[in-house]
């Protein structure tokens, strides 16, 4: 009996936990689409969301006043996932405050390897039209800032969830809340880089 046992947790449990969590791995929920055919770029040739999956985030003439959240992402986002392939940080900034910006990409370059934090400038009305495009239920402050960030796929569409169970659909994640950040985007950072990576070995298996 003993000995049936010992054979049991040896080599029974491990095959079961296996079968257990790849079928985890396969039927891992998607992130709903929440909204479709999201502005592109076009006003930039610093960077683009096409073929890209981006944590986009707009700081507009603010920049000092959100350094704290621009670490915070750094620390809880970005420092796990930037050297996936196809990932990246896209911050919109107003044009006067370069200065500000050349300051925060030294200090970000001291936590971590920054190539893919991306700093695009645009003017006012470009930076309303593009979160407008994101029709979210967030607003820009006096700014054009927000602490809000937001996951935006390839294909130029906004992720996120729709059945949250704090927010109902969540459009966005509040880098202000080292809580928001780790309980919820982390695993939904997760998941997107899963979904394009199980994607990309079916289309290989396919050819």
């Amino acid at each position: 009996m003993k000995k049936t046992f010992v054979l049991v947790v040896l080599f029974v449990l491990p095959i079961v936990a296996y079968l257990f969590f790849a079928s985890g791995v396969t039927n891992f929920g998607k992130l709903s689409q929440l909204t479709e055919n999201i502005q592109e770029l076009d006003f930039s040739s610093q960077a683009q969301f096409k073929d890209k999956i981006t944590v986009l985030g707009f700081l507009g003439t603010d920049v000092e006043g959100r350094k704290g959240n621009a670490f915070n992402l750094n620390q809880k986002i970005y420092k796990r996932f930037y050297e996936f392939n196809d990932f990246q940080f896209i911050m919109i900034v107003s044009p006067e405050t370069k200065g500000e910006v050349v300051e925060l990409q030294k200090e970000l370059a001291t936590l971590a390897d920054n190539d893919k934090w991306k700093f695009v400038y645009a003017e006012d009305d470009q930076i309303e039209s593009l979160f407008g495009s994101l029709s979210t239920d967030t607003k820009l402050d006096a700014n054009n800032s927000t602490p809000y960030v937001f996951i935006i796929d390839k294909d130029l569409t906004l992720r996120g969830r729709s059945d949250d169970e704090d927010d109902g659909t969540k459009y966005g994640f509040n880098s202000n809340s080292v809580a928001d950040l780790n309980n919820k985007m982390v695993d939904d950072v997760k998941i997107i880089l899963a979904e394009y990576r199980l994607a990309l070995k079916k289309n290989n298996a396919d050819r």
